[in-house]
């Protein structure tokens, strides 16, 4: 983050802990798999980047214990609950200005972290080196654009503004809403190897936690859409209350999981 583009979600905000508790209920366990099918093992030493509430890290801890560790990083760590697992260290750290052991880990994981980053393409680089020779990175990220609702397919998608607004706000913001997207031709284009790619959305409604996400995001930042003049107040109030309805559903973002591996020498 810069001060041109700050973290639009920040965790220092009210409503950033509801937001990782739904995320990890929405998001951990294909997480789980997909660091899983890597081949993820005792003696493992990874990486994860902005660690959130800090469930995959712990996840991970877990499962490379005893010889493995675990580093979980964040900008802003104040909502890592870190129990007391010898072979996990949280630590406060800036993945654009901050340096990186090189290379020195067997896994590195980022969830939802690097599409709010203008300087993705570097740091997406610098996490590429910091792998060790045949060690795994496995990147998650949204692509918010490609399956807008549809209510021609059925009448309860609706397209609501606060949505609309919201990705004006994030594009403004230096946000990459479909930077999922790019990842598979991008991990290729860095000279990976074995690299896979899935992508995966779900309805949001009521009963899964996807109206929940979407409403903490809207009231999060919902004083700044409407200071920006990208909804109004009235129907900011509208919509929200609109993620309370029975039958409202739409389309998640795309959720793409795309891994891929370091070759065995520097240089690939």
């Amino acid at each position: 983050m810069n001060a041109a583009y700050p973290y639009l979600l920040d965790n220092a905000q009210a409503h950033a802990a509801q937001r990782m508790r739904i995320l990890a209920n929405l998001f951990d366990a294909p997480t789980q798999r997909a660091l899983a099918a890597v081949g993820l093992r005792d003696g493992w030493h990874c990486l994860e980047v902005g660690g959130g509430g800090g469930t995959v890290a712990r996840w991970l801890a877990e499962r490379v214990a005893p010889a493995g560790s675990v580093l979980c990083t964040d900008l802003d760590p104040r909502h890592i609950d870190a129990p007391a697992l010898p072979n996990l260290r949280v630590e406060r750290h800036d993945i654009v200005r901050d340096t990186l052991p090189l290379p020195r880990f067997d896994l590195i994981h980022a969830r939802l972290v690097l599409l709010h980053i203008p300087e993705r393409l570097a740091v997406l680089e610098r996490l590429v080196q910091a792998l060790r020779p045949r060690g795994w990175i496995v990147i998650e990220d949204f692509d918010a654009l490609s399956m807008p609702p549809d209510s021609a397919l059925y009448p309860c998608e609706l397209q609501l503004a606060a949505g609309d607004a919201m990705r004006r706000f994030m594009d403004r913001g230096g946000v990459d809403a479909r930077f999922g997207r790019t990842l598979y031709g991008r991990f290729r284009a860095l000279g990976l190897t074995q690299v896979s790619a899935e992508g995966r959305l779900l309805m949001f409604d009521r009963d899964n936690g996807g109206a929940d996400l979407m409403r903490v995001n809207f009231e999060q930042v919902g004083e700044q859409l409407v200071a920006a003049g990208f909804i109004s107040g009235e129907q900011l109030r509208t919509d929200i209350a609109r993620l309370d309805s029975e039958d409202y559903v739409a389309p998640s973002p795309v959720m793409w999981t795309v891994a891929g591996r370091r070759g065995d020498i520097p240089g690939y």
